[in-house]
């Protein structure tokens, strides 16, 4: 039931960070994974890396805040490949600053990649997924959707804005039999939190104090529950928000 053989799936942001963690998870079990994102040179790493388990893997460009691009990109993974079985939304971007120092421009950049850019590509896959009868649309969140924290006020806006866009489409759409879950990562060691750590002294120390698991979590961590919720076997699973933090967000 965790198989995915000749499932086609699109991961947005999947050139690198756990957008890449989950892609290589899904070709595992079998998917053909497309990469989706802006930049194609840092995709053929990524690429090189997924045709090693399945050499049908694409990469197709698409710029997240343009409607026009998300459904250009959906199309040319139905014109290669008839169908999209899965849509993995992952592209997203942070600006750390106090609320009060984040220009208009700043705020709408991230509001507009991370969360109406999960929107625009889950309405370009509805139709053919409709048209399927079936189909996993998986959104990345952040555990910042309910912490708070004073450098991520349009990030944390944004991830909370991608749980109850989960729990909508969710509804919306399991007539249609089509599944829509959330992931929620917690402290994983990706160029984000990378830049995070040199800005933040300390957060280190702390995350790893805080953490049952007693690490940083990886982009590979991501992919088993990433499978799960591309596969037969979340079929009765939609609207959930899963954690995987090592048990950051459950500790007192």
């Amino acid at each position: 039931m965790f198989s995915l053989h000749n499932r086609i799936a699109l991961v947005t942001g999947g050139n690198g960070g756990l957008g890449l963690g989950m892609a290589l998870g899904l070709v595992s079990v079998g998917a053909t994974v497309v990469i989706a994102a802006r930049q194609q040179s840092k995709a053929e790493t990524a690429l090189s890396r997924l045709r090693e388990c399945n050499a049908a893997c694409r990469f197709v460009p698409l710029d997240v805040t343009s409607a026009d691009s998300c459904r250009l990109a959906v199309h040319a993974v139905i014109e290669r490949y008839g169908r999209i079985d899965i849509l993995i939304n992952n592209a997203g971007m942070n600006v750390r600053k106090l609320p009060q120092e984040l220009s208009e421009a700043e705020w709408q950049a991230v509001i507009d990649t991370n969360l109406s850019g999960a929107f625009r590509c889950a309405q370009a896959v509805y139709p053919y997924m409709k048209t399927a009868g079936r189909g996993k649309i998986v959104n990345i969140a952040s555990m910042y959707a309910t912490f708070g924290a004073p450098m991520v006020a349009a990030y944390a806006a944004s991830k909370g804005g991608i749980v109850q866009l989960t729990k909508s489409l969710a509804t919306a759409w399991a007539e249609n039999h089509i599944q829509v879950n959330c992931i929620v990562p917690g402290w994983l060691d990706t160029d984000l939190t990378r830049a995070a750590r040199r800005e933040v002294e300390g957060l280190h120390e702390a995350v790893l104090n805080r953490t049952p698991a007693g690490r940083w979590g990886t982009p590979e961590d991501m992919a088993g529950v990433a499978v799960f919720l591309a596969s037969d076997a979340s079929n009765f699973v939609t609207g959930a928000c899963i954690p995987v933090d090592g048990g950051y967000s459950v500790r007192g």
